[in-house]
């Protein structure tokens, strides 16, 4: 049954939907992530030069963060599991040519995500306590005037965010713990757990904080060490991009079957894994950018197309030459009898021995924990969206409202610990269908919205 529903969910009509989506603000913008790429590139990874700038002292209010912070912590909620277990799964299913669509679906979904964080800055409102409102259900509310799909999107981004965002993800690294260590995976559910807590309890302050020192260096860390394991496989480089290519757009047939890949296996895959993998269109980006001070709707939104690039293009691509290089490309991939995680790390350790094993298995535990806590902050922007939604029709106290937060912090950890000593087969596909769900409430409403988005202007000297 919830197998039936996951790929009723995730079917044509879901991928159709982001394709079409992604390429229609593509078309609007005039192809602004390719006219615009020295614009975008100089707004978001040039502006890291400049940090001094962007000083988390400009904060107006507490739970307010600034523009790097905002970037740290959604790449924190892009940047998991997926980068290294979805690409290995992509590649054993779709073979080569899966890669050359994850890059299709991020060219695209570049767009996406620059038209939902823009209206998501565009349409965020603050409270009475001068904290931002923002996200999909502002928008939604406001902007579509349709508060019953806002109050829908609210819910299903809840149950994202206490599947997908913390059990899944805890899952994955208290068994990871686990298989390195040996110790009880109950240990592990606490440490974690507590590490969560801790860092969701000072607020959206301390989860930006944290996001903008963690994921900086461990994205640094995976690629610096994929660098070295690519140096040693220069000459695999080129033949494992050429296969890339072919095995995407030439008839199987012509390859000579090998492995069994087709143009639409490589397709399906590779376009379901890009999206799941960057978010695009699911209007994540939207409700993690939302609390960013001394910001515009135009530079979010680069900032959300600079993730999209980051996530997909550079990690996930790092990842899939890692293992077309080691394995030997399409052949090996056949010959192969590992997937997911597994797959990943043999490549990194028979290149590194143990510390390639350690690396890809620290990367997992430090992806996961940033995914943990940048959806507790997800998720509490959606929760103080549905309070002020409800609130402005159903009286709710001071009180009531802070009680409700804690309640939702509770069930945040409870959900990790839960995670961590649990198996959790129908969960993943559960939270797969609550992501899928989101796109639906947030697609129609940034297409019905596009007059809205302010595009940027690119000036041609």
């Amino acid at each position: 049954m919830i197998h039936e529903l996951h790929r009723l969910v995730w079917g044509p009509a879901l991928i159709g939907i982001l394709l079409l989506g992604g390429l229609f603000f593509t078309v609007e913008s005039g192809g602004f992530q390719f006219s615009g790429f020295s614009l975008w590139w100089k707004t978001t990874a040039g502006s890291l030069i400049r940090r001094q700038k962007n000083t988390p002292g400009q904060c107006l209010h507490t739970d307010s963060i600034t523009k790097i912070q905002s970037a740290c912590t959604a790449l924190a909620a892009t940047i998991g599991t997926g980068n290294i277990v979805g690409v290995a799964s992509a590649l054993m299913a779709g073979g080569p040519g899966a890669i050359f669509w994850m890059w299709v679906s991020a060219a695209i979904g570049m767009m996406t995500a620059y038209a939902e964080t823009s209206l998501g800055i565009l349409y965020r409102y603050q409270d009475f306590r001068g904290q931002w409102i923002s996200g999909p259900m502002v928008y939604l509310a406001k902007g579509l005037k349709s508060p019953a799909l806002s109050l829908i999107y609210g819910m299903l981004c809840l149950l994202a965010s206490l599947g997908m965002g913390s059990m899944v993800q805890s899952n994955a690294a208290a068994q990871t713990l686990c298989y390195l260590t040996g110790v009880p995976p109950v240990v592990w559910a606490a440490v974690i757990t507590g590490l969560v807590v801790f860092v969701a309890w000072g607020g959206a302050g301390r989860v930006a904080g944290v996001a903008e020192r963690l994921v900086p260096v461990s994205a640094g860390i995976y690629i610096l060490f994929s660098a070295v394991v690519l140096i040693q496989y220069r000459s695999q480089i080129l033949p494992a991009l050429r296969e890339i290519l072919a095995y995407a757009l030439l008839p199987k047939a012509a390859l000579g079957g090998v492995g069994g890949y087709g143009i639409m296996q490589s397709f399906r895959y590779g376009i379901a894994r890009g999206v799941f993998s960057n978010e695009a269109g699911l209007g994540s980006l939207a409700g993690l950018h939302g609390a960013t001070d001394h910001t515009t709707p135009e530079e979010q939104g680069m900032w959300a197309m600079f993730e999209v690039f980051f996530d997909t293009v550079v990690i996930c691509t790092m990842t899939a030459l890692v293992i077309l290089c080691v394995m030997g490309g399409s052949r090996g991939l056949a010959a192969g009898t590992h997937d997911g995680a597994i797959l990943t790390a043999f490549c990194f350790e028979k290149v590194l021995g143990k510390t390639g094993q350690y690396l890809v298995s620290g990367s997992m535990v430090v992806f996961a924990f940033a995914t943990m806590i940048a959806w507790y902050y997800l998720g509490r922007q959606t929760l103080e969206a549905v309070i002020s939604l409800i609130g402005s029709r159903i009286e709710i106290s001071g009180p009531t409202a802070h009680r409700i937060k804690i309640g939702y912090l509770i069930l945040y950890g409870y959900s990790v610990f839960l995670g961590c000593v649990s198996t959790l087969t129908a969960v993943w596909e559960l939270s797969d269908i609550w992501n899928g769900l989101m796109a639906f409430p947030n697609m129609a409403a940034i297409l019905l919205l596009h007059r809205r988005i302010p595009y940027v202007t690119v000036h041609r000297q």
